[in-house]
């Protein structure tokens, strides 16, 4: 199988994908060799490593020239965050996507939430984006679709409204061509299988401090578990609790 199978073969609900983001060809090594099955990124690490703001705060030229030297590095599946695409237009998002495929990637993350603006981008809308870089990419690159509805109301409560349009989006992406679906922000684990019931794509989740065991997301139905920002967090406080040891 090519890496682009192999990565979407990874992902079976009830025996979760586990993704220990990285941020750089060295941090992506490091994952590797600690038993990793694919190496994803994450943009928040990516951007505070190299003293960028979150949000496409790195310029697209970066984001592709880093993602090279991870595809380099490690002989594993990369699948890269790409927030919104570096675009807004379509056919621009989709022209951007296709040069994270042609940098070796085998998939992404692409988001709903309006890049420096308000909200998120209409269903339809969001829909189309989804389309178009499916119709650029080809049928085995792997879209994971992410809605940013509950990032937005970070830790809940949730209610059966935003559970309702979750499931809408979701249905309405995989429609479009997406081959996941990815619900960051989400804290109940009876929300999230129900979310895995009503939505007929492998369903990632993001684990944070005091989420739900990987069990319990296995039995909820998750297919993908990764960890976003936090390995970056957690290696930025060791390191400073080791300067601070070396100044003291």
């Amino acid at each position: 199988m090519t890496k682009f199978a192999d990565f979407a073969a990874l992902h079976v609900a009830g025996d979760p994908l586990i993704l220990f983001n990285a941020w750089d060809a060295g941090s992506a090594k490091v994952v590797a060799e600690a038993g990793a099955k694919a190496i994803a990124t994450g943009s928040a690490s990516v951007a505070g490593a190299n003293g960028y703001a979150d949000g496409e705060g790195l310029p697209l030229d970066f984001v592709i020239a880093n993602l090279e030297r991870i595809v380099g590095a490690v002989d594993l599946p990369v699948t890269l965050d790409f927030e919104g695409g570096y675009a807004t237009d379509a056919d621009e998002v989709a022209a951007n996507v296709r040069r994270v495929r042609n940098a070796g990637a085998v998939g992404i993350n692409f988001e709903d939430q309006v890049v420096d603006g308000e909200g998120l981008h209409a269903i339809a809308d969001q829909a189309a984006r989804i389309a178009a870089i499916r119709a650029a990419t080809g049928p085995d690159f792997f879209i994971n679709a992410r809605t940013d509805l509950f990032l937005k109301k970070w830790g809940g409560p949730h209610d059966q409204a935003m559970i309702d349009e979750a499931v809408a989006r979701g249905v309405a992406y995989a429609e479009a061509g997406a081959s996941g679906y990815f619900v960051p922000g989400m804290v109940d684990i009876a929300q999230v299988a129900e979310v895995c019931r009503r939505v007929a794509l492998p369903i990632n989740f993001m684990a944070y401090p005091g989420a739900p065991d990987a069990k319990a997301l296995a039995e909820a139905g998750i297919a993908r578990i990764s960890h976003g920002p936090f390995p970056w967090k957690a290696a930025m406080a060791a390191l400073k609790e080791a300067a601070e040891g070396a100044y003291s």
